[in-house]
């Protein structure tokens, strides 16, 4: 349309990686690109409200940019959407710091990176496994400390994979990529979802069971599911007590998918043998008694922490942007909005 005025982009967060930056900066033939002035949440409604932002039709974020706008819930959404946004395309998996449901009352539309971070997070995952499964953080912390595998006291024997049940709650792109990989291990899959996967889907002979049975037989329990309502404390002390006395838990998830309080306690009783985690109830802060347990492997969010992934998941929010944009929808729409027109 001749003489039309262009949308904006309004960018909330940094775009790091060279190849897309480069790909974003080619945005500006379909709209002009805005930033925030603004630095914590208060300031951000304001500016929302100010006008500042009229005209942006689509939002790139990222999960840091939390910092500057608050979740994106209740007045925020309110704001954006009066301002004229109808897309979000957000940079990650997991998207639990948007109110999705908000943002579908303002006929918001949300996307997320659905398939960019499955195998460097399944590889993490992995790495949790077994290091949890084989006891290898004691003695990496006794090396460290100049005393070979703790002498005089060894750490216990660790377990090898094989012939071991894997438990998978939540069985995405993350959750079959994990699949995959442990089966070659020699572990039996198992796995719980909303919904039975159609069976081509199920990865590597993986077996749907029912939440409590997965608790029950499962030596290892790999926590691959998104957050919310439904899933928040999805593991507490209850579920560790019906799992095997000695089990694995790994969490690549999100923190509060676990009850953190419940773990120190089923750790500190051997009901449960060991962890590995990628996440935390409230990260950047750590549980202390998880930080002082040598039995625990910890990570700091690093799960999709590699040069390919991150810049795979900027070219894929980038490439949201763009179809919104060009075509008026998102690639990757969040499945909680599939039947928003």
């Amino acid at each position: 349309m001749s003489g039309a005025k262009k949308p904006k982009i309004l960018l909330l967060g940094e775009i790091e990686h060279a190849q897309a930056r480069t790909e974003f900066d080619s945005l500006s033939s379909l709209a002009d690109i805005i930033t925030p002035q603004s630095s914590q949440p208060a300031d951000f409604l304001s500016e929302c409200r100010s006008g500042a932002f009229d005209g942006a039709k689509a939002v790139y974020r990222t999960f840091p940019s939390v910092s500057i706008t608050g979740r994106i819930e209740g007045e925020v959404v309110e704001a954006l959407a009066a301002a004229g946004v109808r897309f979000i395309a957000h940079n990650g998996a997991g998207y639990d710091q948007i109110d999705v449901p908000a943002c579908t009352t303002h006929k918001i539309h949300v996307s997320n990176t659905p398939t960019a971070v499955d195998a460097a997070t399944a590889d993490t995952a992995l790495f949790l496994l077994l290091g949890a499964l084989r006891n290898f953080n004691s003695p990496l912390l006794s090396l460290r400390s100049n005393t070979w595998r703790g002498t005089p006291h060894p750490p216990p024997l660790g377990h090898d994979p094989q012939g071991k049940v894997l438990g998978i709650i939540g069985m995405g792109g993350i959750g079959r990529n994990l699949a995959g990989k442990a089966r070659a291990l020699g572990m039996e899959v198992v796995y719980h979802n909303r919904r039975r996967l159609l069976e081509g889907a199920e990865e590597g002979g993986a077996r749907y069971v029912g939440f409590e049975e997965l608790l029950r037989d499962s030596d290892v329990v790999s926590l691959n599911c998104p957050l919310n309502e439904g899933t928040w404390h999805l593991l507490g002390e209850r579920e560790f007590g019906i799992m095997k006395r000695g089990a694995v838990v790994v969490n690549t998830a999100r923190g509060a998918v676990m009850d953190e309080e419940a773990l120190v306690r089923a750790l500190a009783s051997n009901q449960i043998s060991s962890c590995g985690l990628d996440v935390y109830e409230n990260e950047p802060s750590v549980h202390p008694a998880l930080v002082d347990n040598p039995k625990v492997m910890l990570l700091p969010h690093m799960g999709t922490w590699t040069e390919e992934t991150q810049t795979g998941m900027e070219m894929w929010t980038i490439g949201n942007v763009r179809s919104a944009l060009e075509v008026g929808r998102l690639r990757s729409r969040v499945g909680e909005q599939r039947d928003l027109g």
